[in-house]
C-alpha cells in the first residue's frame, strides 16, 4: 500500500480520473482549472531547450569517441541508426493506414483557431531543399532562443563531434560537465512532475468540460497502433535481423530474453533492466567484451520504443488538429524522433523529447497532456522493445565485429 502511495503514476492515474469525473459533471464550466494545467505546460516547455541542447551535445560527444571502440563501434551504432530510421518508417505507415487521431473535427472539439493557425504555417513551410537548408542556424544563439529544435540538433551534432575531436583529458572533463548539467535538468524535472497529478487534473477536466468524453477515447486509438507497431518491429524487424545478421537462433534468443522483458515491463527502464540483459546475452554466447560494450550503449541511446511512439504521437495530433503533413514535416519529424530518441535517457517518466517532434513539425502541442496519465502504459511497452533492440544489436555485433 505505501508502495502505491509514493507511485507517481498512480496520483497521475487518480488525478485523470478526478478531471474526467469534474469535467463530465460541470462541463464547460470546468474550464476554471485550466491554469492549473497551463502553469504545468509552462514548466515543462522551460525545460524542453535546454534538455535538447545538452542530450544532443552529450550524446554526439559520446558517439565521436566511440570510435576508439574499432568494428565494434561502428557497427552496433550503425545497427541502432538503421533499427531506428525502420522503426519511424513503420510508424509512419501505422499511423497514415490505421490514423489514430482521426474521426473528430477541429469544430467540434473546439480547436478550430489553433487548427487554423497550425495549418496556415503548414502550408507556407518550404519545400524540401528549402527545410534542409533551413536546418543550418545562421546564429546557433538565435535557434536557442526561438526554440528551432531542427537547428539546435543540426548544432548539437557539430558541437558534440567537435568535443569528441579533442584529446582524451580535455573531452572527458567536458563530457562530464554536460553529463552534470543534464543531472540538474533531470533533478529540475523530477520536480516539475511532482506537480504533474495537479497539472494534468487540470487539463483533463478543462478537456473532458469543452472537448466531450469522446476526445479522449482517442489516446486508445493511439496505444492499440503503437503496440501494433512494436510488436512488428519486436516479432518481425528484430527476428529477421538477428537469423540473418547473427549466430543466435531466433527462438533461443526470445527465451533467454523473456526474464529482461518482463523487468523492463515493470520498471519501464533500460538502466534498471541493464545487468539481467547482459547476462541474458551472456547466455546466449555473445562476447562478454561487445556485450559489455553494445547493451550499456543501446540503454542510452538505441530508443527505437521511443522513435515509434514520438512518430505516432506527431501523426495523432497532425490527425486530429486536420493538419496537412507535407514532405518537410515528415523529415523534420523522422530527423528529431530519429536523434530525440537517441538523446532520450534510458529511464521511466513522461518523456519531454515528444515536443521537440510536435514543434519540430509545426504540430501544436497544447493536447499532449491528455497523453500523460497513460504514459507509464506507453513507456513500459517502449522499453521491453528498447533492451530487445539492445540485445539484438549486441548478437548482431558480435558476429561482425571479431
Amino acid at each position: 500500500m505505501k508502495r502505491v502511495v509514493n507511485n507517481l503514476g498512480f496520483w497521475i492515474l487518480v488525478a485523470m480520473v478526478a478531471g474526467i469525473i469534474v469535467g463530465v459533471t460541470m462541463g464547460e464550466g470546468a474550464g476554471v482549472f485550466a491554469p492549473l494545467g497551463t502553469l504545468f505546460i509552462q514548466l515543462i516547455k522551460m525545460l524542453v531547450i535546454p534538455l535538447v541542447a545538452v542530450s544532443i551535445i552529450s550524446g554526439a560527444a559520446t558517439l565521436g569517441g566511440s570510435r576508439s571502440a574499432g568494428k565494434i563501434g561502428v557497427v552496433s551504432i550503425g545497427y541502432i541508426m538503421l533499427t531506428t530510421v525502420i522503426s519511424i518508417v513503420i510508424a509512419i505507415a501505422a499511423g497514415l493506414i490505421f490514423k489514430p487521431g482521426a474521426g473528430l473535427s477541429a469544430e467540434s472539439v473546439g480547436l478550430i483557431n489553433s487548427a487554423a493557425t497550425s495549418a496556415e504555417q503548414a502550408a507556407s513551410t518550404p519545400g524540401f531543399w528549402d527545410t534542409v537548408i533551413g536546418m543550418i542556424p545562421a546564429n546557433p544563439i538565435q535557434s536557442l532562443a526561438d526554440g528551432n529544435i531542427l537547428q539546435i540538433i543540426v548544432f548539437g551534432l557539430f558541437l558534440g563531434f567537435g568535443i569528441a575531436a579533442l584529446s582524451g583529458e580535455k573531452r572527458n572533463k567536458i563530457i562530464s560537465g554536460l553529463n552534470y548539467i543534464l543531472e540538474a535538468l533531470i533533478w529540475c524535472i523530477g520536480k516539475v512532475m511532482l506537480v504533474a497529478p495537479i497539472g494534468v487534473f487540470g487539463l483533463m477536466a478543462e478537456a473532458t468540460g469543452t472537448f466531450g468524453f469522446d476526445v479522449l477515447l482517442k489516446v486508445a486509438n493511439l496505444l492499440w497502433v503503437d503496440l501494433l507497431a512494436v510488436l512488428v518491429m519486436g516479432l518481425a524487424v528484430y527476428p529477421i535481423t538477428i537469423a540473418l545478421l547473427s549466430r543466435v537462433g531466433v527462438v533461443e534468443f526470445f527465451k533467454a530474453m523473456l526474464r529482461p522483458q518482463i523487468i523492463a515491463f515493470s520498471t519501464a527502464s533500460s538502466m534498471a533492466t541493464l545487468p539481467v540483459t547482459m547476462a541474458a546475452c551472456d547466455s546466449l554466447g555473445i562476447g562478454k567484451q561487445t556485450s559489455g560494450f553494445v547493451v550499456p550503449l543501446g540503454a542510452t541511446i538505441n530508443m527505437t520504443g521511443n522513435a515509434i511512439y514520438y512518430t505516432l504521437v506527431a501523426l495523432f495530433f497532425a490527425q486530429f488538429y486536420g493538419i496537412e503533413l507535407g514532405v518537410a514535416q515528415y523529415v523534420a519529424i523522422t530527423v528529431t524522433a530519429s536523434l530525440g530518441s537517441i538523446g532520450q535517457a534510458g529511464v521511466p517518466g513522461p518523456t519531454l523529447m515528444v515536443v521537440a517532434v510536435l514543434v519540430s513539425a509545426g504540430i501544436p502541442i497544447e493536447g499532449l497532456p491528455l497523453l500523460y496519465a497513460l504514459d507509464r502504459i506507453f513507456d513500459m511497452i517502449r522499453t521491453v522493445l528498447n533492451i530487445t533492440g539492445d540485445a539484438a544489436c549486441a548478437a548482431v555485433t558480435d558476429r561482425f565485429a571479431e
